[in-house]
């Protein structure tokens, strides 16, 4: 039976996409632009012991362009039994629990739910194990694949001792640094397998399983964490990130929400009692965004052109280390040469190559400084013109779309984007016409 829309009454139709909007997606941790990128835990049964065994736990980055950025990851699970860990190589609990039922040798957790983190670089090596002790920093798979990883060791008693007796944890969470990650249940797989040095030998894992987690921006931050200002060498306006992007200045009812660059509380402000870097201390701007990109459409010539990318970094609490760019733009496919930082094409819908991953070169600016006069990095592009294509006609310059570390930045409304001297301005927005009209119908009374 097909339903008639033009019958439908336009309460029925306004409370129909109000249920629409705020009912939340099934979708929503989906990242078109990397489909396939998860975090994946992989625990390795390697040895059994007299009441347990010993695992190697290893954390696994196959998203292309999102990292986890210090102060790291961390790992949590809930025991099937009454499991405690004997000992620790390479990470350690974040509290050892109640272990007053042990006599003599205590265990280094007894916790239910132990919380894990990583050790911190420098570690003695007898307490280390290979992808360990980088203070739970993981780089993103496109920027360094060999980094992409982070393991450690644990011996855990109370538990089974062959396969049938073996319980799977349950409950895993993971942080990285703050919420943002969904894991799912753990599931037994085919035991991994391990190739010696010389690639003669290969040996596998007594037991193993996989627990996968997918990140939402929506979980990890419900305001955005960057914004995206334009400007162009043919028209002297500035388009800046819309106002109250990533919040409002409040300073009068919410002291220390933003600091002013010159204000002589600065020093403070950064150095006082209880701040990390989870909750950012931004400068005031009208955005109050921690992160802007800057897209500048600075020179045209007869077969190129050429553009200069900024971030800036407004947040005086967090140096960005191993930061990243992802940009979606159509002329991706005839880039001829960039400037000072790392390229790498994504192609996540097939042959279409316009989607573009930047980021840093290494001990040059791979670090973006907290803000201040050096909190920022820019480079330059230069694109070949396809004459099939190329115009700097309704903002077809500007980037469709981009990503900061991995989370979408909020883009300028498209009425807003610089247009052509010979363009017509935007026209006015029809929520001021009746404005409009009223004031000028009221002045043309009083003229009379």
């Amino acid at each position: 039976m097909e339903m008639d829309i033009s019958k439908l009454t336009p309460f029925t139709i306004f409370f129909a996409l109000v249920v629409f909007n705020c009912c939340p997606s099934s979708t929503e941790a989906y990242d078109p632009l990397d489909p396939d990128g998860n975090i994946t835990i992989k625990w390795d049964i390697m040895q059994w012991t007299p009441d347990g065994y010993i695992a190697v736990v290893t954390i696994y980055n196959f998203q292309q362009y999102r990292h986890i950025q210090a102060p790291g990851w961390t790992l949590g699970w809930t025991w099937a039994k009454k499991e405690v860990i004997w000992s620790m190589v390479g990470a350690q609990t974040t509290e050892q629990g109640d272990c007053s039922r042990f006599k003599g040798n205590i265990p280094h957790c007894c916790k239910k739910d132990p919380t894990v983190v990583d050790l911190l670089p420098g570690t003695p090596y007898n307490m280390q194990i290979a992808n360990c002790c980088k203070g739970g920093v993981i780089n993103s798979w496109v920027q360094d694949p060999a980094t992409a990883a982070s393991s450690f060791q644990l011996s855990v008693g109370a538990a089974g001792t062959t396969n049938k007796t073996v319980r799977v944890p349950k409950n895993f969470t993971l942080k990285a640094p703050g919420p943002g990650y969904t894991c799912g249940v753990a599931k037994v797989v085919k035991p991994s397998k391990f190739v010696s040095p010389d690639g003669r030998r290969t040996t596998q894992a007594l037991m193993t399983w996989n627990v996968t987690c997918t990140y939402s921006q929506f979980l990890a931050q419900k305001t955005p964490t960057c914004c995206v200002s334009l400007s162009s060498f043919y028209n002297d306006t500035i388009v800046n990130c819309p106002a109250c992007t990533c919040g409002c200045q409040n300073n009068i009812t919410q002291p220390g929400s933003c600091v002013e660059g010159d204000s002589p509380y600065l020093a403070s402000a950064i150095n006082g009692p209880g701040k990390t870097s989870f909750a950012p201390l931004v400068q005031c701007t009208s955005h109050m965004c921690p992160i802007r990109v800057h897209w500048h459409v600075k020179l045209n010539y007869k077969e190129y052109w050429r553009v200069k990318i900024t971030i800036t970094n407004f947040n005086y609490l967090m140096n960005y280390t191993q930061w990243n760019l992802v940009i979606q733009h159509p002329n991706f496919d005839n880039l001829t040469q960039i400037f000072s930082f790392n390229y790498k094409s994504l192609t996540p819908y097939g042959n279409i190559n316009d989607t573009a991953m930047l980021w840093g070169i290494k001990f040059y600016n791979d670090l973006l400084m907290v803000a201040g006069p050096s909190g920022n990095v820019q480079s330059e592009l230069l694109f070949q013109k396809e004459s099939s294509t190329f115009t700097f006609e309704k903002g077809w310059a500007f980037p469709r779309r981009i990503y900061f570390n991995g989370d979408n930045c909020v883009m300028p409304p498209p009425d807003a984007y610089p247009w052509l001297p010979n363009a017509s301005p935007p026209t006015i927005s029809s929520l001021l016409l009746p404005v409009i009209v009223f004031w000028a119908t009221l002045l043309c009374i009083l003229n009379v």
